[in-house]
């Protein structure tokens, strides 16, 4: 599968690194994933879509979920899940669904400080899957 993803942009500030070294690597982008992970799981209105889930299969989303996240910035992982569009279908995640996990992006990002110009690209990122995984 082939990511779109930002991993270099040389019009501020002239910096050649990819987003994924902008962010502090692997280990920067496995804390966030668990970070949002456990706010979208406690949240009342998105926790319901891990129910039922075994202890394994969250696991594995998790890991896909570090995956993607570090292959689209720019690292060096490789992402081997479906794409977004066949991992979503059938879940009937709403606009509003949608809305309340942006919200706790957000507040992931914050929480560990990212630079706005990072906060910028994986916030445009992520908002470029919105159409894959909306469907209500």
């Amino acid at each position: 599968m082939t990511v779109t993803n930002p991993t270099t942009d040389t019009s501020t500030g002239g910096d050649d690194q990819s987003l994924y070294a902008r962010l502090g690597g692997y280990d920067a982008v496995a804390a966030a994933s668990d970070d949002l992970l456990a706010r979208l799981q406690a949240d009342p209105q998105l926790g319901g879509y891990w129910k039922g889930a075994s202890h394994d299969n969250r696991r594995r989303a998790r890991q896909l979920i570090v995956d993607f996240l570090a292959e689209a910035a720019g690292g060096p992982a490789y992402y081997t899940g479906r794409d977004m569009k066949t991992s979503h279908a059938g879940m009937g995640i709403s606009q509003r669904d949608w809305d309340v996990f942006m919200g706790h992006t957000r507040a992931t990002l914050a929480h560990f400080g990212v630079g706005e110009r990072e906060q910028g690209d994986v916030l445009g990122f992520v908002e470029g899957l919105r159409g894959d995984i909306v469907e209500a």
